[in-house]
């Protein structure tokens, strides 16, 4: 499949350098789904990046923020939001602090 065309598919995540500093993670092109199987499909090849995502209860962390086409994503627990071929996910540390 042509770039192009691949691109149009799939969904690209990526990791901000902030978490890729616990383990690399090269930007992933994933099939379209909900938000959580795209972030679980692209988080298959980084276990251990996983678990700084995600907590226990398999929901996004607190000091992690995602955001989708540029939106963040408030809902941290279902996760049920879809995505199609073309969006962007983007996954980073959240920092507090004043």
């Amino acid at each position: 499949m042509p770039d192009a065309a691949l691109a149009a598919a799939t969904v690209l995540v990526e990791f901000a350098a902030s978490l890729q500093r616990h383990q690399a993670c090269a930007p992933q092109r994933v099939t379209p789904g909900s938000l959580r199987s795209v972030l679980e499909a692209a988080l298959a090849g980084a276990p251990a990046l996983a678990g700084y995502v995600f907590d226990d209860q398999r929901q996004v962390r607190k000091h992690v923020a995602v955001f989708v086409n540029g939106q963040m994503v408030h809902d941290r627990q279902r996760l049920d939001s879809p995505l199609a071929g073309g969006d962007r996910v983007l996954v980073l540390q959240a920092l507090t602090g004043g």
